[in-house]
């Protein structure tokens, strides 16, 4: 699995938990909690892993305009 994935499904996990727990925190609600915790890191995974490749590509075009 590429180390991209890797760090993004892991990312995701964390992302879960963190906001089921802050979610059901303030709310008291498992359902609420829930839809909470599903949607929202799973949209910030998607754009942690196009995060991830952007700066990768800027690593690469600063490498080639270093050597």
């Amino acid at each position: 699995m590429p180390t991209d994935l890797t760090k993004t499904l892991t990312y995701l996990s964390l992302h879960l938990t963190i906001g089921f727990s802050v979610a059901y925190v303030m709310t008291g609600s498992v359902a609420l909690a829930g839809g909470i915790a599903i949607v929202e890191p799973c949209i910030n995974a998607v754009a942690f892993f196009f995060h991830e490749k952007a700066w990768k590509r800027v690593g690469a075009r600063r490498s080639l305009v270093a050597a």
